[in-house]
């Protein structure tokens, strides 16, 4: 199947896509900050630039996208234009993604993870209550 906008429109629609500062990231971040949680945000020094670093509790949070980090939901379909370039894409950031994740919990970084789709108005409720809850497992503050 071809896709449906031209090269040019397609090149443009894909320079607007943010690496952080994205919607849902936004969302966690003003849930977090509600609760009284601080955070650094993108922390380069650390594997894989977490999008939320809470230094007091040794945790990390990466809010993904789940079409970029092949999310196993219904936002998640292969393109049926230019496959392999985007299966390579993506495999590579899941690889990456499995990487930096083995490395932070190796060096005492408890690593959680949201996804875009977690954050819909029908269940982001239950996802930052639970999300608060993981912060706080095993945790000595």
């Amino acid at each position: 199947m071809a896709d449906n906008h031209s090269k040019a429109v397609r090149s443009k629609n894909m320079s607007h896509i943010r690496s952080k500062d994205t919607k849902p990231e936004i969302t966690v971040r003003k849930y977090l900050f509600a609760k009284g949680f601080r955070y650094r945000k993108n922390v380069k020094e650390l594997p894989g630039c977490p999008d939320i670093v809470l230094p007091k509790y040794r945790t990390v949070i990466f809010v993904n996208g789940c079409f970029w980090h092949k999310h196993d939901c219904s936002r998640f379909v292969w393109p049926s234009s230019n496959t392999d370039y985007w299966r390579s894409k993506i495999e590579k950031n899941v690889e990456r993604d499995k990487e930096n994740k083995e490395q932070l919990n190796k060096n005492g970084w408890k690593v959680l993870v949201v996804w875009e789709c977690q954050l819909k108005k029908t269940v982001a409720e239950k996802t930052l209550s639970d999300l608060i809850m993981a912060i706080l497992e095993d945790s000595k503050c």
